[in-house]
């Protein structure tokens, strides 16, 4: 039997993502991100579709690597402004049942302690549908304005990870039993003081020798999402993530990620289907090809180069400004986003880019593939993508808002049901029971179990 075919939405708090442009098309409402409706309406059509999640982006800087100025980013539009993504959650589960939410949040620069209760917090309030994006952050303004003069070397920001990431796992699995909470009236005792324990965490990073300020949420630890395809990012996923986020041009990049991170998760000691991994794409979905392709042509009125650039440049940290648009584009070692950079240089030996044809490419739709055609050419093309890369399903982002989502749920869904690889329904339970239908809890082998207090 094929392997199922898996949707997870891609989209940032912010009027622009991944089509730097896109927001002047008269058709995008994505502009309207400051307005609750706008996210109870997304939530409840990909709901509809049977999204696995929402998956949410986040920076905590603005993309001033280009032109040595945020300037190009803010006329724009570039990833700001963007607000908070943890705050809009709660509405959209409120107005759902099944689907869940991975939340992108760069533990660089915040104490563990308060984030550890935000996110019990929304476990409990989404009924155990949260999931949480591991980042350490790649933008050197962020770090800035947390008073830093430069963000942490990228294997170092991976070594604070994993400190971070202990400190989570005691506060979430181990403070508190599993019947701490008595709610005894009784007796007036609401919380069983014995069950209770204060982790003792004295860490290089981080001291917390307290408990954890909430009860045990469905899930306890959120399900972990994690995008890195470094070296180090792979080792640091191998140990954690549940879920991996990969991005990719070609099928050659993507099956190459792909391998990786099946190869150190073994290496692990974790069984390699543990882990769930999902690849950018944007589908342009028509009647007919015809019909898909005049309306990419559409888009492509709007597309804003110079602000592409300012997003090349942010993920990669390197200035495209001081390079000719048909220059080549070669790997630099830095501290920003390796990934990116190395999707377009190092992890296809077949492919070299120039720095125009980057620029074009992540234009629409970010660093993975455009999609085009009928719904039926659309299944095929997925289903290619799919089996030969190894994937285990896409994270769709989109050039405007709702149509090219909805185009998938309406069209693209109903055709990959019918070829028996999308589900029909949702199992029920919390965001990791539906993933891996082995109930609420982390695995008992998964690190954040075996966490020692």
């Amino acid at each position: 039997m094929s392997k199922p075919i898996r949707f997870n939405a891609f989209s940032m708090n912010a009027a622009t993502h991944q089509s730097p442009g896109l927001w002047r098309h008269p058709r995008n409402t994505s502009v309207n991100f400051n307005r609750l409706s706008y996210w109870t309406a997304l939530a409840r059509l990909l709901e509809r579709g049977g999204f696995d999640a929402l998956f949410i982006a986040d920076v905590l800087g603005v993309y001033d690597v280009y032109q040595g100025s945020p300037e190009a980013a803010l006329r724009g539009g570039v990833q700001v402004p963007v607000n908070d993504p943890l705050l809009i959650v709660p509405a959209m589960a409120g107005v759902t049942e099944h689907l869940g939410f991975g939340i992108t949040f760069s533990l660089t620069y915040e104490h563990p302690y308060p984030f550890a209760r935000r996110m019990s917090t929304l476990d409990h309030l989404t009924d155990g549908r949260v999931g949480w994006n591991i980042v350490t952050g790649y933008l050197d303004s962020a770090a800035r304005n947390l008073g830093l003069a430069r963000q942490l070397a990228h294997d170092e920001r991976y070594e604070l990870a994993e400190e971070y990431l202990q400190v989570l796992y005691k506060l979430w699995e181990k403070s508190w039993d599993d019947d701490a909470v008595v709610r005894d009236r009784a007796s007036g005792v609401f919380v069983e003081p014995a069950r209770v324990h204060p982790i003792q965490h004295a860490g290089e990073y981080f001291q917390v020798p307290g408990i954890h300020l909430s009860e045990p949420s469905p899930q306890r630890t959120p399900v972990l999402f994690q995008a890195g395809a470094s070296a180090r990012g792979q080792r640091f996923a191998a140990t954690h993530a549940e879920c991996v986020f990969i991005s990719g041009p070609t099928q050659t990049v993507l099956r190459r990620y792909v391998e990786g991170i099946r190869q150190a998760t073994q290496a692990a000691g974790r069984a390699q289907d543990k882990v769930l991994i999902y690849a950018q794409a944007l589908l342009i979905v028509g009647q007919t090809r015809q019909a898909a392709q005049a309306r990419l042509d559409e888009y492509r009125q709007y597309v804003d180069i110079d602000a592409a650039l300012a997003l090349l440049s942010g993920w990669t940290g390197i200035d495209f400004s001081h390079l000719q648009p048909d220059d080549l584009i070669e790997y630099i070692e830095n501290d920003a986003g390796r990934t990116a950079l190395a999707a377009f240089t190092t992890s296809d030996p077949d492919r070299r880019w120039t720095v125009r044809e980057a620029a074009e490419f992540i234009s629409l739709g970010g660093r993975g593939p455009v999609l085009l055609g009928s719904p039926g050419e659309i299944a095929d093309q997925l289903e290619a993508w799919l089996d030969a890369t190894g994937i285990d399903g896409f994270n769709l982002t989109y050039a405007v808002v709702p149509d090219d989502l909805q185009a998938v749920v309406d069209e693209v869904v109903p055709e990959l049901q019918r070829r028996g690889r999308y589900r029909t329904d949702y199992a029920q339970g919390t965001l990791r029971h539906k993933l891996f239908g082995q109930g609420d809890r982390l695995p008992a082998e998964h690190a954040g179990r075996l966490v020692q207090v």
